[in-house]
């Protein structure tokens, strides 16, 4: 089933959103049957405005992305009450940049949002994002917070630990879907990057994908692919994350990473914290189940 069979099969039942909500099968191609050339770009800038462009120039910038009247999700990092000098949520200038440039495109609606770890509302004030995105004072955008009437069972075929799970619907049904983590040291997966964003667009026990983590990741993966990854390393914590708190854990190293691949686009962010794209099991693990390339010397990479 191809992704506009998926959603027409959603579409049957949005207005009567419940939890008695059938379990929906979800099929995802071979990743064997693509020919696909992996890019990724990489770019590095005090300008953070100007940086989000320049890094989607080698991939075809925003019009090859986001096509006239899509419906676009931004989901960024927003699950700490973090200011951004703290670098534990996307950075709010990447996140206001990257929706003005989707608007530029044509976008019909842009909505960022998150499922936060600390209470969603400080979560949002304290990281800069809902004000951010607020001030471009545009109808087409919003920041909401997250409607837990709104997970959906999905069924996940290629699971290897989990076989089905609830996702948001505004997640599943974005024509376009950007992924915008923000690098950081994870304490329990060794680093959160592109492939553990997606932990902000599932319901249920979070605690309990955390009993295999990595495998569980990566199955969570097969369900949502993004268009983009954009990586936020403007600011990583190398140590004590996720949630940080310390500014003496932070670097400043003004760099943005661009993939349609999160595989790919992981396995070189985790450079930037000098290790081997071999030293995260997340990233093995969706490399394993053919979500993306993790060799980086198949990966065409740009720096601008």
């Amino acid at each position: 089933m191809d992704r506009r069979e998926f959603l027409k099969k959603l579409g049957r039942w949005t207005g009567s959103i419940s939890f008695s909500l059938p379990i929906l099968q979800q099929v995802v191609p071979s990743a064997k049957a693509e020919v696909r050339t992996t890019l990724l770009s990489c770019a590095e800038g005090k300008d953070y405005s100007t940086l989000v462009s320049k890094v989607l120039d080698p991939l075809g910038g925003i019009t090859a992305l986001v096509k006239k009247d899509e419906r676009v999700v931004i989901k960024p990092n927003i699950a700490w009450d973090r200011t951004p000098e703290q670098g534990a949520n996307t950075h709010p200038e990447i996140v206001k940049s990257l929706v003005a440039i989707c608007l530029e495109a044509g976008a019909s609606q842009v909505m960022v949002f998150d499922r936060p770890v600390n209470e969603e509302r400080r979560c949002y004030a304290t990281s800069g994002i809902k004000a951010a995105v607020e001030s471009l004072g545009d109808r087409r955008v919003s920041c909401p917070y997250i409607d837990q009437r709104k997970f959906i069972p999905v069924r996940i075929d290629k699971g290897k630990s989990i076989t089905e799970w609830e996702f948001y619907k505004d997640a599943l049904e974005a024509d376009c879907y950007i992924n915008v983590p923000v690098a950081k040291q994870h304490g329990s997966i060794g680093l959160s990057l592109g492939l553990k964003n997606i932990m902000g667009v599932i319901g249920g026990r979070r605690g309990f994908i955390h009993l295999s983590l990595a495998q569980r990741i990566a199955d969570l993966n097969t369900v949502i692919k993004p268009r983009l990854t954009l990586i936020d390393a403007t600011r990583i914590i190398f140590r004590n994350g996720p949630s940080g708190g310390s500014l003496n854990d932070v670097k400043v190293i003004n760099t943005l990473i661009a993939s349609r691949d999160t595989v790919a686009a992981d396995a070189y962010t985790t450079t930037l914290f000098q290790m081997a794209p071999e030293a995260i099991d997340s990233t093995i693990a969706a490399y394993q189940l053919g979500l993306g390339e993790m060799d980086l010397k198949k990966i065409k990479i740009i720096r601008v």
